[in-house]
């Protein structure tokens, strides 16, 4: 018989919410609720399809956290796979050491924590009497800036060796570094298999050995878009590791761009929109998709999208909800009016001055400078974790600001366009 195991990581169980887009309540809860609700599929997959354990390789928890109702959830997942005879083998990774509760949880006995020491643990022995040895490596501190691979033992002569451990590798962009190392020292270790975490999107490495980074089972909001999921891995008794990536998340953020060039009617505007949610609603099968959906392009309704955003973010909303289990998380409103042969809106005041500012204003060097001395200053007063979100690099934070610059005086001249078009103005 094999060796078989479910393989996650980072599930960072009721971690607060991330997004201020979230203002429907229901939509909040959902998310609120949706790493609790990874973590039960876990252990249904597990119970499933009857594996030998559950392996996790860190971050169950959320930084800070003290609430004990998160340690009993998980105590309470974990009893049922210990009724049905399933191991579970934990490392800590950097989340889990700021945890207040980590250390104050009783879990079952089937359960292993492993401690700042790397020693191994039998797992099973096979039909032949080849044994099967996991060793992992929990870390206290939050911070690690070396490698924790001098500290693992080497592989168990005659037996098939499968290390755990939370590690940011070479690096990774919106991950801080982590008990880094390369892909070559994990190799030259001589461990069968690599049971990987930290990082949220899933890597593969190799196959000999075979070095897996899971990616986290369930995003939290739109910078963790995409089906998430966990590895259901089958050694043979010759070691060969077979993976199956399996679908794990209740709700997947995805980003839906919406072209909107030559649409110049509010209605085939809806119909467009509508079009492509239901498209991608189809290609996600998932229990719920929350969607940030971004109007693009060129047309006359511009400045209209601008000027009534909570009325389109309604209509697409009804849209969404028509669909089943689809929700719009924001709007984003980046289409532009088109111009004409003169290089301006029209023959009127406010589209002298939209061509003024995007022609003059917007790119002059002057106006640049004194807007990322501002950002800057701004992103001082946030946590180093959203900074490193926002603006990881020069170029980032660049980019920030002429996204903010461009969104800011397109928003105020809508209103200005709106005010001259008539208040009489009504929807097509």
């Amino acid at each position: 018989m094999p060796f078989r195991f479910v393989h996650t990581a980072d599930l960072h169980l009721d971690s607060p919410l991330r997004s201020l887009a979230l203002r429907n309540a229901e939509l909040a809860n959902l998310v609120r609720n949706a790493t609790r609700n990874a973590l039960t599929r876990i252990v249904d997959l597990c119970l499933a399809e009857a594996v030998d354990a559950l392996l996790i390789a860190g971050d169950l928890y959320d930084g800070t956290q003290t609430s004990m109702n998160t340690a009993l959830f998980l105590a309470g997942e974990l009893r049922r796979l210990d009724e049905a005879g399933i191991r579970t083998f934990v490392i800590r990774g950097n989340h889990d050491a700021q945890s207040q509760v980590t250390r104050e949880l009783t879990l079952p006995a089937s359960a292993h924590i492993f401690s700042g020491r790397s020693k191994p643990v039998l797992a099973k022995t096979l039909e032949d009497g080849r044994p099967v040895h996991i060793h992992g490596m929990s870390f206290a501190d939050p911070h690690a800036a070396e490698s924790l691979l001098p500290y693992f033992q080497a592989p168990v002569a005659g037996a098939i060796n499968i290390g755990m451990l939370h590690t940011s590798l070479a690096g990774s962009a919106g991950h801080d570094p982590y008990a880094p190392c390369s892909l070559a020292d994990l190799e030259r270790h001589g461990f069968d298999y690599w049971a990987l975490g930290h990082i949220h999107q899933r890597q593969v490495h190799g196959r000999n050995p075979c070095i897996v980074m899971p990616g986290m089972p369930q995003g939290r909001d739109i910078n963790e878009a995409g089906v998430k999921g966990v590895t259901l891995v089958t050694i043979d008794e010759d070691g060969d590791p077979f993976l199956d990536e399996r679908p794990i998340g209740t709700a997947v953020f995805e980003r839906l761009r919406v072209d909107l060039t030559g649409v110049a009617d509010w209605r085939a505007m809806l119909a467009e929109a509508g079009r492509q949610l239901s498209l991608l609603r189809n290609e996600v099968p998932a229990d719920n998709l929350i969607v940030r959906v971004g109007l693009s392009g060129t047309t006359p309704l511009a400045w209209r999208l601008r000027r009534d955003a909570d009325l389109v973010e309604a209509e697409i909303a009804n849209l969404a909800a028509a669909l089943g289990g689809c929700w719009i998380e924001k709007i984003e409103i980046l289409c532009r009016e088109g111009r004409n042969d003169e290089g301006r809106v029209g023959a009127d005041p406010v589209g002298e001055l939209a061509a003024l500012v995007e022609g003059d204003v917007l790119p002059a060097f002057s106006f640049r400078s004194e807007m990322k001395s501002v950002a800057e200053e701004l992103l001082q007063h946030l946590p180093a974790e959203l900074r490193s979100l926002l603006a990881a690099d020069e170029q980032r934070l660049e980019e920030l600001v002429r996204d903010a610059a461009f969104a800011g005086s397109a928003d105020v001249l809508s209103h200005l366009h709106g005010r001259s078009a008539g208040a009489g103005e009504g929807i097509d």
